[in-house]
């Protein structure tokens, strides 16, 4: 789609109103929606998002409102970016006023809170198996997208010229989008890669340094690896932007709020207060829980995934998690 084309972006966000100043400077027309008109109100007089992205004028193709048919009516796409317990209630609302011929695609990563299902099962369900979808993920800080830096994302669908025409919305001076078909490879490395990144971020905080840092790192994408090719993703998609690209992003650098998270916990902070100082959604507490279940279902190993768990949801010190996985037996290094 490399035509015009007009983009309804459902999400507020950091990373929802980076996406929406990225597909405005592209040349589209962009309504950007939320839910809550407190949080809408000043996006609209203000003409930037202050609390998320101060700083960053808007252009003037870049709308915002809360009426979600006004939002939907006539685009060319729909791009969802929620955080994940919110996604299934958002396309309930999407469902009966998107029309067909609308293309859909989310930039959520996560699995279901509570039933660990992959968004894409979410996505079958309310909108139906005929629809084209598609993920965006990636190494991709929302500030960085919004301030116009380079940056490299992968869009994965199933069917083709969908993965395609979405990656042509996005596709720029300052962005490349890659295609992929491995939808379930995409969606698990950018949902698994936020518990490792709480896990770089306790290891941090406790003072351990880089070696262990680095470990964690190739440990833990060993972990991914393991899992996405039992439930279905290709060993390559790990290798690439949506793996390790995305996992190094977020374990390293601290605008990664589950790398900030971690360190608060790692320097002795509870959950909690770790939540509140950063703000926003974590979505790797989340997601460490539900990997975890993933992981016993199909009969996976992931020790690392499974102290985060541990740490996050049943009290474990940090530090005796670190040593845990310290005093395991030695192996083979397999990935």
């Amino acid at each position: 789609m490399n035509a015009a084309a007009t983009v309804a972006v459902l999400g507020p966000g950091a990373w929802g109103t980076a996406l929406a100043l990225l597909l405005a400077r592209n040349g589209h027309e962009v309504r950007l929606w939320g839910h809550d008109p407190e949080e809408i109100a000043p996006l609209r007089r203000d003409r930037e998002n202050r609390r998320y992205l101060p700083g960053i004028p808007w252009p003037p193709a870049l709308t915002a409102g809360v009426d979600l048919a006004e939002a939907l009516a006539g685009v060319d796409m729909a791009l969802v970016v929620v955080p994940s317990h919110a996604y299934a209630e958002t396309l309930a609302r999407l469902r009966a006023r998107l029309p067909e011929t609308t293309g859909f695609a989310w930039a959520t990563k996560g699995l279901e809170p509570g039933g660990g299902r992959f968004l894409h099962e979410i996505t079958t369900e309310m909108l139906g198996e005929r629809r084209p979808a598609a993920i965006v993920s990636g190494p991709s800080f929302a500030r960085e997208v919004a301030l116009g830096l380079p940056t490299a994302v992968t869009v994965a669908a199933w069917d083709a010229d969908h993965a395609h025409r979405v990656a042509a919305l996005l596709h720029g001076s300052n962005l490349r989008a890659y295609t992929s078909s491995d939808v379930i490879g995409v969606e698990l490395g950018g949902a698994v890669k936020n518990v490792l990144a709480i896990a770089a971020g306790i290891a941090d905080g406790l003072g351990f340094g880089a070696n262990a840092r680095a470990a964690l790192i190739t440990r833990g994408l060993a972990e991914m690896v393991r899992l996405g090719m039992a439930v279905g993703g290709q060993r390559e998609t790990f290798m690439g932007l949506a793996g390790i690209g995305d996992l190094v992003l977020t374990c390293t650098d601290d605008q990664s709020r589950n790398r900030r998270f971690g360190l608060a916990i790692g320097r002795g902070a509870t959950a909690a207060a770790a939540h509140a100082a950063i703000g926003q959604v974590v979505e790797g507490a989340v997601t460490a829980r539900e990997a975890l279940r993933l992981a016993r279902r199909h009969g996976v190993e992931m020790p690392i995934t499974e102290q985060v768990d541990r740490v996050l949801n049943h009290g474990r010190d940090p530090r005796q998690a670190v040593e845990i996985l310290l005093a395991r037996d030695p192996k083979p290094e397999v990935l």
